[in-house]
């Protein structure tokens, strides 16, 4: 157990001789093939151009394989060794493409510039193990060809991708990350926000107390910020209205509910209570002009609506704290 643990069990680079060296390429090329067509099958139906791009890279991986196979076979033989790159101790490592859903244009590009550079490092490296002057040629050419890659993307952007093309996959992209992120987290906001404004304020009218008064605020945004978080995730999986991961949905909501109700709990932790509350008051005046900036920003709301809603609500349940806490 305690070899597995260290890798004990895995070979160091150095170690593998040239068939080792070249079986290792051959499964590393299979599964860069495999992750370049993962990625284009879950971008097909929002990012086709995208999807399009992966593909052909995916395609030439495969090309990159067959040199490789045919290297193996003249040297080695029709065994090709199992070696992969867990086998390996030290070597860079893929994180699965179901490990990393839902996929989005930034994250498939930057994990596709990563593998590209990775591979382009290896390949030189084992083109410095082998003295034969073929196989080192192959190798230098495959690194070459790796370190072009993103001239190769650039090329292939140009021709699926023209100006139409990239503003509507950049549109479906900004509408997956409102969808996911921003209206979950501006609804957990407005909640935490606003909802919270009764009871912490008419706790502060009530008792003229600001630690009790912070109790009462701290209480009221984590139970409604984790409430709202668990509404999120259990009210829609995403795979119907297309809004994403709700376990990432829920976060945005929990977290953005908590962070709007501390906003003008924490001020009670000053001792001064008038001080206190104006503080709280002032931040709560922040809070709203965030909410409705964020609104016209990224929901498209007109601001003098925006401002009217989240202004006059804001007041309207202030006002209800105050009346109730000098009942």
């Amino acid at each position: 157990m305690f070899s597995r643990f260290f890798g004990a069990q895995r070979r160091a680079f150095s170690s593998l001789d040239e068939r080792e060296v070249l079986a290792l390429a051959i499964s590393s090329e299979e599964d860069d093939a495999r992750i370049y067509r993962a990625y284009a099958e879950n971008l097909r139906d929002d990012f086709p151009h995208s999807a399009a791009i992966f593909e052909e890279m995916a395609q030439e991986e495969d090309g990159h394989r067959a040199q490789l196979i045919e290297a193996y076979r003249q040297r080695f033989g029709e065994r090709i060794l199992l070696i992969r790159r867990e086998h390996v101790r030290g070597f860079y490592q893929r994180k699965p493409d179901w490990l990393v859903r839902p996929l989005g244009l930034d994250k498939v590009r930057a994990a596709a510039e990563a593998m590209e550079e990775q591979a382009a490092r290896f390949y030189l490296e084992a083109a410095k193990r082998t003295q034969d002057a073929g196989l080192r040629k192959l190798l230098g050419d495959l690194a070459a060809a790796e370190q072009s890659h993103e001239s190769l993307a650039r090329r292939l952007s140009e021709q699926h991708l023209d100006e139409e093309a990239m503003a509507e996959e950049d549109a479906t992209a900004h509408k997956q990350m409102v969808l996911t992120y921003v209206q979950p987290g501006l609804a957990g906001l407005m909640d935490g926000s606003v909802s919270t404004l009764a009871p912490i304020f008419a706790a502060a009218f009530a008792t003229g107390d600001t630690w009790q008064t912070f109790l009462v605020g701290l209480a009221a945004s984590l139970g409604a910020g984790i409430s709202m978080g668990f509404t999120e995730v259990a009210s829609d999986d995403g795979v119907i209205s297309g809004r994403g991961s709700p376990v990432k949905r829920g976060l945005a909501t929990g977290i953005m509910t908590t962070v709007g109700g501390l906003g003008h709990a924490l001020p009670y932790l000053i001792p001064h209570f008038w001080t206190a509350t104006a503080i709280a008051i002032a931040v709560v005046f922040v809070e709203l002009w965030v909410i409705a900036w964020i609104q016209n920003r990224y929901m498209e709301t007109p601001w003098g609506r925006a401002t009217f809603q989240v202004v006059l609500g804001g007041a309207l349940v202030f006002a209800t704290g105050m009346i109730i806490g000098n009942a």
